[in-house]
């Protein structure tokens, strides 16, 4: 038996995707779906053709800037530094994190452990070199 190329398994994964995605409905097929140019969350809308411009807007002559308009100025200037803000804000947050304040909490115990433990040590000798 002769071994199975690569691009006839990738040609049969392709063609049971296709045939899947027919089935659901996820393929639009002749651009208007299922026939009757409107899907189950779409209208067939107002144009018959599209114009080809981006947001249906003819490009400035040459030469010529594209006019902004109101919106888009108070949406820049306030944009920028809010990133900025929220960006230097974000880091220098304090870490509230319970896995630091735990260890924290532990460092403290075992401190105090030492602590206790050298005081220990201290006590048990004798009284003549307590004080040294």
């Amino acid at each position: 038996m002769a071994p199975i190329s690569s691009k006839a398994i990738a040609a049969a994964a392709a063609g049971m995707v296709r045939g899947r995605a027919r089935g659901c409905g996820w393929v639009l097929e002749g651009g208007g779906g299922r026939g009757e140019g409107a899907g189950r969350w779409t209208s067939p809308g107002t144009e018959d053709q599209p114009k080809g411009y981006l947001f249906n807007r003819p490009t400035p002559a040459h030469g010529e800037s594209r006019k902004w308009e109101d919106w888009e100025l108070p949406c820049y200037v306030t944009s920028f530094p809010t990133i900025v803000i929220l960006g230097v804000g974000l880091n220098a947050k304090p870490d509230l994190t319970l896995e630091t304040w735990a260890h924290q909490k532990a460092l403290e115990r075992l401190q105090q452990q030492q602590i206790n433990a050298d005081s220990e040590e201290i006590l048990s000798l004798p009284p003549q070199l307590q004080n040294v």
